[in-house]
């Protein structure tokens, strides 16, 4: 679906700026989920040198690497996740590469790229619903205590649950279906959102809610993304919605495909990194 919100600012190569030197007066990108503008983003290393130092172990997280060059370096047991755009390594661009081995193993992101129409909606719901199943199924065989359980500091299986909550009430519910407040108390914003933003919505940022209530929850929002992909129509794809996704989005233009498209991105995203992550603790 071309037609992804440019709300979260999408990865897409219209938004790239690989390109750009630290000179460079284009806002730094933190990552798909934060807006650029809104502060929070550290300059003190734009433009940097670090020669000959021990980097072991370091962890870099929503950071904007535009530019970033790496040479004559020691790279061993480095993982990599994020937007990709003229990365080369020894000279080799391994852009292409890597996302037609994303497309081979995940080919819902060929299915969501290629839609145009509300059929096209429907379809990759019904991809997303079982890959979803699936993926349930199999965390449902590991311990209780897994569950909760973050691989390499990212979303145990639960919150992951509990976010996809969120996006549905923020960018289904309250866009689309035009609820003012339709957020469950369970569902867990994208982690800069404030604490006290959530609060307003009803959310409790610091509970621990048990596993079979998150599955209520998540059950509950799959049906509500089932009537809305069951209902719609190719004229309904291009209607503006009247509703931010939740305070402290930026007030902007949107159309009931990008919310659905944004809803898909993310149901698509979060179900990758959820069975990268349940093969790590299948393995444990």
């Amino acid at each position: 679906m071309s037609e992804v919100s440019a709300t979260l600012k999408p990865m897409t190569s219209t938004n790239d700026s690989a390109s750009a030197s630290p000179d460079d007066p284009a806002e730094a990108q933190f990552g798909p989920h934060r807006f650029p503008g809104e502060g929070g983003g550290s300059e003190q290393y734009r433009g940097a040198r670090f020669d000959v130092a021990d980097l072991r172990g370091a962890r870099f997280t929503d950071c904007d690497m535009t530019g970033v060059t790496i040479r004559d370096c020691w790279l061993m047991n480095v993982s990599i996740s994020g937007y990709l755009s003229n990365v080369t390594v020894n000279g080799v661009d391994v852009t292409d590469f890597v996302n037609a081995e994303l497309d081979r193993r995940h080919p819902e992101r060929v299915q969501f790229r290629e839609g145009q129409t509300a059929d096209d909606v429907r379809a990759l719901w019904d991809t997303i619903e079982r890959l979803w199943a699936q993926a349930t199924e199999r965390a449902g065989q590991l311990p209780a205590a897994a569950l909760d359980q973050q691989v390499n500091e990212e979303w145990s299986f639960a919150q992951t649950l509990r976010h996809l909550v969120f996006i549905t009430d923020a960018w289904a519910s309250r866009t689309v279906l035009d609820e003012e407040m339709p957020y469950h108390r369970l569902g867990l914003p994208q982690s800069w959102y404030p604490a006290a933003d959530a609060a307003v919505l009803g959310i409790d940022l610091s509970t621990q809610p048990g596993y079979a209530d998150i599955l209520a929850a998540r059950a509950g929002r799959m049906a509500v993304m089932r009537r809305i992909v069951a209902g719609l129509t190719d004229a309904d794809l291009g209607r503006l919605c009247q509703r931010s996704p939740a305070p402290g989005y930026p007030e902007e233009e949107r159309t009931v495909i990008d919310c659905i498209a944004v809803v898909m991105d993310e149901e698509m995203e979060h179900y990758r990194f959820a069975v990268r992550d349940l093969a790590a603790l299948e393995a444990s």
